[in-house]
């Protein structure tokens, strides 16, 4: 039985706390395993399938053919011939990948370029008739619909606009914080069709303007947060990370200010592209489209003046995938759900994580929510890489932290959380690779609180292998300065034996305090 889900979450569990009873291996969830996304954009082919088991998705697949299928369109009206001749090549082979792999639901959708071209439903028929691929034309509503819940999937009551740019449109659409999606619209502000905009900068810029009118009508005014999603903005959120010299390359969750991303198009505008390319190891057929997608997001910033925009990895295929979960799973926590399931599958111990939060929880005093969910997440991925080479574990396990694909976390969550998970492993983080320029990520006190995590997970696994609070509890008196290891049994007094007695006390220095055995022999 699993415990009823609110809409606002999972009601507290008495046995599995605030959380809830996982999900990742009840019917609801294994009824996801291998769904495939076929999306048939206006730049690009793509075929995701995904091991949908976990709230955060996982790629079991994932290959993209720039094809270009818009390419043109502004001149002829119907799709570009070598796009297509490339495309259905794409949609062949990812018709038969899908076979072999057992996916299903594989669902195929097409955007902008197959829904407007003259010959959109004769390219439609031939894939069907050469792939058994049934391609399913959405609108523009349905397209930023879909790339709201997209990122829904990665952020869990987000707010704000999300901007949805592919190679021939361009769509918005409003979170409303709440799991909803609210209004949306179309344009046709994508790069392919503006290269058709004959006149000049100055007649391109006119253009942009006056659809961003258009688009931006109804919309709240000054929304806290803008989303992007799509290729463009990403390869111009990587040229950000290159001016700024950022130090961890994930682009999910990459935050900008709106001035800091004025400054990278004017970066754009004075730098060959070609360098920018060589760089950022953005692909030739994206980094042509980067500057008119510039163009167009320089008059969005300007036009919509958010306090904070944010990069999102998800868009219209993880989009598809969240609306096959049910509501339970959707009110999830896609981190905690998706280190339960690392946990289920790698762990020497699975289940040993939720004891070992127990343990250490009394550390954490004053910890809110979204601390409390880092705090768990590291203690379910405490062992998932204990399979790696002794000499480089720590590392490993720091490395799978901030550079996993994972949902829910901000860039300085995935540092916290990689922090903890290498001082399980290592005391120091001298001779671990660790790039100590991730720390301007990090508050100190942040830093300085996931190195106690670490030790506090490092002597609890070493102090008991099954439940250690059955054994012993731990109580922090900040204000003495003390920290008390309560032993229960002749069996706990057994288990506190010197390699436990040198990581309490080690553990007891990072913290400051001093370390107070009752119960002992």
């Amino acid at each position: 039985m699993h415990a009823e889900t609110s809409p606002d979450g999972p009601e507290h569990h008495p046995e599995w706390g605030p959380f809830g009873v996982p999900l990742f291996d009840g019917p609801e969830a294994q009824s996801l395993q291998r769904v495939g996304v076929i999306d048939i954009g206006s730049n690009s082919v793509r075929m995701v399938i995904f091991d949908g088991a976990a709230r955060s998705p996982a790629y079991f697949f994932n290959e993209k053919i720039l094809c270009g299928l818009g390419a043109g369109f502004a001149e002829t009206r119907r799709l570009n011939p070598e796009g297509k001749i490339r495309a259905l090549a794409a949609l062949r082979r990812f018709a038969r990948l899908a076979k072999a792999a057992e996916v299903s639901p594989l669902l195929a959708v097409a955007t902008a370029a197959v829904r407007d071209a003259e010959d959109g439903q004769e390219f439609r028929d031939r894939v069907l008739a050469e792939a058994g691929l049934d391609i399913h034309v959405i609108d523009g509503a349905e397209e930023a619909r879909l790339s709201a819940q997209g990122v829904l999937l990665g952020w869990p009551g987000a707010h704000g606009l999300i901007c949805d740019i592919g190679g021939s449109s361009m769509e918005l659409a409003e979170l409303k914080g709440s799991g909803k999606v609210g209004q949306r619209a179309t344009s046709d502000l994508g790069p392919l069709k503006l290269m058709g905009i004959t006149g000049g900068k100055k007649a391109l810029r006119a253009h942009i303007k006056a659809e961003l009118a258009e688009l931006t009508k109804g919309f709240p005014e000054e929304p806290g947060r803008l989303f992007l999603v799509g290729g463009s903005w990403r390869a111009i959120a990587r040229i950000d990370m290159e001016r700024r010299g950022y130090p961890l390359k994930v682009l999910h969750e990459y935050r900008m200010t709106p001035k800091g991303i004025l400054d990278t198009i004017k970066y754009i505008g004075k730098t060959d592209l070609e360098e920018l390319r060589a760089r950022t190891g953005t692909s030739a057929e994206r980094m042509r489209l980067v500057p008119l997608a510039a163009e167009v997001l320089r008059v969005l910033v300007r036009k919509l003046h958010p306090k904070e925009i944010a990069v999102s990895s998800y868009g219209i295929r993880e989009g598809l995938l969240y609306e096959q979960m049910s509501p339970a799973l959707k009110a999830r926590d896609p981190l905690i759900e998706a280190a339960r399931h690392s946990e289920a599958q790698s762990a020497r111990m699975p289940g040993f994580g939720r004891k070992l939060y127990r343990f250490v929880e009394p550390l954490f005093p004053r910890a809110k929510h979204d601390k409390k969910r880092l705090i768990r997440a590291a203690c379910l991925l405490h062992d998932v890489s204990w399979r790696a080479h002794p000499d480089y574990r720590a590392e490993v396990c720091f490395d799978n932290a901030t550079r996993a694909n994972l949902g829910g976390m901000t860039h300085a969550e995935r540092v916290y959380l990689g922090l903890a998970l290498l001082h399980r492993y290592k005391s120091s983080r001298t001779g671990t690779g660790f790039n100590a320029e991730l720390l301007k990520l990090l508050p100190e006190d942040q830093v300085r609180e996931a190195e106690i995590l670490g030790r506090a997970m490092r002597f609890g696994a070493m102090f008991a292998v099954a439940n250690p609070i059955d054994h012993g509890t731990l109580v922090y008196r900040p204000k003495r300065k003390e920290l008390i290891l309560t032993l229960h049994s002749d069996e706990g007094r057994d288990l506190f034996g010197e390699v436990a007695q040198a990581r309490f006390k080690a553990l007891a220095a990072a913290m400051g305090v001093e370390p107070i055995v009752v119960g002992a022999a």
